[in-house]
């Protein structure tokens, strides 16, 4: 039983971190100033 419920919280908690696709910049596309792409960390 504890290993079931251990094993749906890390579940859930690797599921919620992180975002799909490239790094976007915030806001309507229209109103973006430079259209670049952003640096590496």
């Amino acid at each position: 039983m504890r290993f079931m419920v251990l094993s749906a919280m890390v579940a859930l908690a690797l599921a919620s971190c992180g975002k799909y696709g490239p790094p976007s910049p915030p806001g309507p596309a229209a109103d973006v100033q430079y259209p670049r792409v952003y640096p590496a960390p």
